[in-house]
């Protein structure tokens, strides 16, 4: 015994499967699927509709595809998806029209905002520092995009593609949500009136009209009103009206996560005697942005999409870069892996962000 011990002591313990478990999940499954006549008819239904529709695209997609081929005949003469046309015009559908020598610029751009976006979801990394670290990589992205300073000036016409996303996105939501917490404050206070009606009169405003129309005003009819030498750039024009209607929305999102908010909150805080700003920023503010964290990303990823208006405008953005490559007389102009190539990075900015907001309610889950 002793030596047998000592045997099965040496060797590693292998962990088994219970064929009784497993046994039950399969049951469980079955059941779910089957259990009552509904859900059998919705599995059959379901799966037939699998059947019908996952063999064609698949071969639609990979076996009758071209991948890399860079001929466009060879698009012309197969009966799947042209991804050969992807692969060539990559470089006009990421950065649209900018200059084809610079485009190390635009491209150094979007890895520098993708990796400040992933550091800044870092907990560790929620410090001052980071409000800092982001103004002055934005100034740096403003350099590369336009020039000076010993690269060639590039103007915001020939911008395009991802940068123009990226940033007409990290800097009117950036900027828009101060806007939009001072507009929520405005909106509840009591003592303010003037600021009030201001707040107020301002969200209503914006909300009752469509983007496309702020847009509009601001790209067609500002520069009738104003000199030339004070009209800012199309593009500015274009950020400012999205960072203006981003705020009204974001204002409301957060004057509900105030009401939320338990009015204990508010007379703890008079009785540690706190101003009022102190008071909103140490107490009521935390509580008010995680009890609202779905709404708000939900507004954000509106918004994300939302970047795709400016095309109305003359801006190029992912979706006008993709017009503008189709126009290539060259190649069959595949429409259909254009637009999936372009909503699959808007689909990935969204996913990216829902996945975040996930983990920021499940980090400051206050009960409430």
């Amino acid at each position: 015994m002793k030596s047998l011990s000592a045997e099965l002591a040496g060797r590693p313990i292998v962990p088994t499967v219970s064929s009784g478990a497993f046994t039950d999940k399969v049951r469980q499954t079955v059941k779910l699927l089957f259990g009552t006549p509904l859900n059998a008819i919705l599995t059959i239904v379901f799966g037939a509709v699998l059947f019908a529709v996952v063999p064609p695209m698949f071969r639609w997609f990979v076996l009758d595809a071209v991948l890399f081929d860079p001929d466009p005949n060879a698009c012309r003469a197969a009966s799947g998806a042209c991804w050969s046309f992807i692969y060539a015009k990559s470089g006009q559908l990421l950065f649209g029209i900018y200059p084809f020598d610079e485009r190390w610029r635009p491209a150094l751009v979007c890895v520098l905002i993708i990796a400040l976006l992933a550091w800044s979801v870092r907990p560790a990394s929620w410090t001052p520092r980071l409000l800092q670290l982001w103004i002055a990589a934005l100034a740096l992205v403003g350099w590369l995009m336009g020039g000076g300073l010993g690269l060639a000036p590039v103007p915001t016409s020939s911008w395009g593609g991802l940068p123009v996303t990226l940033i007409l996105t990290v800097v009117a939501i950036g900027v828009a949500f101060p806007i939009g917490v001072l507009l929520a404050l405005a909106r509840r206070s009591t003592t303010m009136p003037a600021m009030r009606i201001i707040a107020v009169a301002f969200i209503e405003g914006i909300r009752g009209l469509p983007l496309l129309s702020i847009l509009f005003v601001a790209s067609i009819m500002l520069p009738l009103f104003l000199p030339d030498y004070l009209l800012p750039d199309k593009f500015v024009r274009a950020l400012v009206a999205l960072t203006l209607f981003a705020s009204a929305y974001l204002a409301e999102v957060i004057r509900g996560g105030l009401q939320a908010v338990p009015s204990g909150q508010y007379e703890a805080a008079e009785a540690l005697g706190l101003s009022f700003w102190r008071t909103q920023r140490l107490v009521i503010l935390p509580q008010a942005i995680r009890v609202a964290i779905p709404a708000l990303a939900n507004t954000i990823i509106v918004m994300i999409k939302n970047t795709s208006l400016v095309l109305v405008v003359g801006l190029f953005d992912l979706i006008s870069s993709g017009k503008a490559a189709l126009a290539d007389p060259a190649w069959p102009s595949p429409a259909a892996e254009t637009f999936l190539f372009i909503g699959a990075i808007f689909f990935a900015l969204s996913f990216s962000f829902a996945r975040f907001s996930d983990f920021l309610e499940r980090r400051g889950h206050i009960g409430y």
